[in-house]
Formats: structure tokens, C-alpha cells, sequence
């Protein structure tokens, strides 16, 4: 699984955006800003799965070229379940309004999600990620 970004300069700077998870990052060269936004996603993963990330976690920069970049994780679960917060965060809604737009009563079946506890079917993510922020389309890239 992986997770689509854009790279492009301008002006003096290289800028990265990666929309699923709303990311933007910039820097002096194109190498060291694709090593920027490894950085900062993996240091991202550490900050809402503390405790799940281990030594041996991943964060994997492809650059297509052109403007097209790939992230992916050997973690998809956690991978999409940052995503799930982000835009859930960028929408300014709480776990709760989240469950409500997926038809659940229950908060914290949603919240597992979130935490990254269960494997996500493409079908399901597109659903979470409507949920958890309504007011975005995010194109998925299937690889």
C-alpha cells in the first residue's frame, strides 16, 4: 500500500505534499527534502503510536520523478490509521462525530481503526476516510 505525495520547486525550495496525510514539508535540494518528509512522517508515527512503533519500523520515501512521490510503511495498518487521524483531525471532528457519519454507535469501534488494531480493506478505508473527513476527496492510489 502506498500513499500518493507531490513534489515540485519553487522558487529556491522543494516542497512535499502528501494530502492523505496532511503533510507539507519543504527544503533546499529534492533529495534532502524527500529525506525531510521520511523524517517527519516516521517521527509522526512515533508521536500517535508510541507505543507500537519498534526499531525495526519503516518509512519508505519512492520519488516517481516528475512531480509523483510514494510513501509506504512496512506497517500498512498503522499507515492508514495516521491518515484516519489526520484528516479526522483536519476536519475538526471528535471520534464520536466520526462514528456517528459511519452508522455506528459506537465510538470506540471507529477508534480501532485509528489505533491502527485492524486491517483496513481498500472498500472500508475509503468509507473511514469519508467519515472521518467529509469535506475532502482523496484519490487513492492502488499499487
Amino acid at each position: 500500500m502506498e500513499m500518493e505525495g507531490k513534489i515540485w520547486k519553487d522558487g529556491k525550495f522543494w516542497l512535499i505534499e502528501i494530502p492523505a496525510l496532511d503533510v507539507l514539508s519543504q527544503g533546499k535540494t529534492r533529495k534532502d527534502t524527500l529525506l525531510m518528509v521520511e523524517n517527519l512522517i516516521l517521527e509522526m508515527m512515533k508521536t500517535y503510536f508510541e507505543d507500537e512503533i519498534s526499531k525495526d519500523f519503516i518509512v519508505t520515501v519512492i520519488d516517481y520523478k516528475k512531480n509523483v512521490i510514494g510513501i509506504t510503511t512496512n506497517n500498512n495498518r498503522l499507515l492508514l490509521a495516521l491518515s484516519l487521524i489526520r484528516q479526522r483531525e483536519k476536519s475538526g471532528s471528535t471520534i464520536r462525530e466520526a462514528s456517528k457519519r459511519l452508522g455506528s454507535k459506537s465510538p470506540n469501534a471507529y477508534a480501532q481503526y485509528e489505533r491502527g488494531k485492524i486491517n483496513i480493506s481498500v472498500d472500508k478505508y475509503e468509507e473511514l476516510l469519508i467519515a472521518a473527513n467529509p469535506f475532502e476527496k482523496l484519490r487513492l492510489r492502488i499499487t
